[in-house]
Order: structure tokens, then sequence, then C-alpha cells
């Protein structure tokens, strides 16, 4: 899950990694509800997002509506363990594997609230 507006989208500076899992089973249907390591479907493996953390990392955008990418790929092979890979070394290690791509783009802008009214 990557938000490519970060951390303003008048002036993005990175895209930001939300969270990284890999070698989800061909035959999933869905993901669970609080989605931890612990409820994935057997030999799911997580990443390291940009909170430098395994879990989903849900949006907070400083400023403005961000664009939240969530990308799926379909491999021709079983990644092997890559231990706790950021995006980019997950990206890598599917270099020359990737037969197909889907993406699913959700948008999110915090309400702030002023005082009194």
């Amino acid at each position: 899950v990557e938000d490519p507006d970060a951390p303003d989208p008048a002036h993005p500076q990175r895209t930001f990694c939300h969270w990284v899992l890999y070698n989800l089973p061909p035959n999933a249907q869905s993901l669970p509800d609080g989605a931890t390591l612990e409820v994935m479907p057997p030999g799911v493996k997580l990443g390291l997002n940009d909170f430098q953390r395994q879990d989903y990392g849900g949006p907070m955008p400083p400023i403005g509506s961000h664009r939240y990418f969530f990308r799926l790929y379909a491999l021709d092979a079983v990644l092997p363990d890559l231990g706790r890979p950021s995006r980019a070394e997950l990206r890598e290690a599917m270099d020359g594997h990737i037969l197909g791509e889907a993406q699913l783009m959700g948008t999110y802008e915090k309400m702030h609230h002023r005082r009194g009214h």
C-alpha cells in the first residue's frame, strides 16, 4: 500500500509505504479484518513499511487529500523468505517474476474540526 502524495499532495516529496506483504496464496479471496500475520493465510510474509513496522499502517495525511494505491502482483514463483524487506527490496525480488498486476486506488483526507462551529 503506497501513498505517492506525501507529505503534501500539492508538493509531493516521496512515496510513503504503508504495508508490504508477499506470498499471498493464489486462492486467497480476501484478507481478514485486523490483518496481522497471525490471521493471514499460511505462507504470507510481511515486509517493513515506512513506519518501520511490519503491520499495516493506516492513512494519516498531514494535509490535503492523499491517494492510496493497493497493488497486487501475480508471480510465477513463491518468493523465498526475504526477512523484513522494504518495498524496494520486495520489488527487486519480484523482478522477472511478475505475470500480472492489479491495483485499487482510494483517497483519504482528515477532517479538521474547528472549535465552536
